[in-house]
């Protein structure tokens, strides 16, 4: 018996899983930005997560990783990495709302992009072809 899969969930699918990587990368490139430069990013007004921006490098390098990984092992299919997918893609969407005061626009890409690769894993993730 052959299972159809649809190549429109295929392909999302595959595009969250990159996108997965690239912000992934992305996000631990800004995390490096604000270890080795802290006067880079600055923030205008006192918020509830106003934490050191070396320390905000530090989160951000850990969730780049961790997501980065995430993407690589959802290309692979297995049902365990569409749940860490979708686990590290709310935990980066918090980070990053999180995040705001220091660089909005980009906190606010990273935010939706994190929530269409929600959708996609939850929605379609189990057609992807191991």
């Amino acid at each position: 018996m052959s299972e159809h899969r649809s190549g429109f969930a295929v392909g999302v699918t595959v595009f969250a899983a990159t996108m997965l990587m690239v912000t992934g990368v992305f996000q631990a490139i800004q995390g490096l930005v604000a270890i080795f430069d802290d006067s880079f990013y600055v923030v205008g007004q006192e918020w509830i997560f106003s934490f050191d921006v070396t320390t905000w490098g530090w989160i951000h390098l850990i969730v780049g990783i961790l997501v980065a990984a995430a993407g690589i092992f959802v290309l692979g299919g297995a049902v365990w990495a569409r749940t860490i997918g979708v686990a590290v893609a709310v935990f980066s969407a918090v980070v990053n709302f999180a995040w705001l005061p220091y660089y909005p626009v980009w906190a606010a890409v990273i935010i939706a992009i994190d929530v269409f690769v929600i959708w996609a894993l939850t929605v379609h993730g189990r057609d992807v072809v191991s």
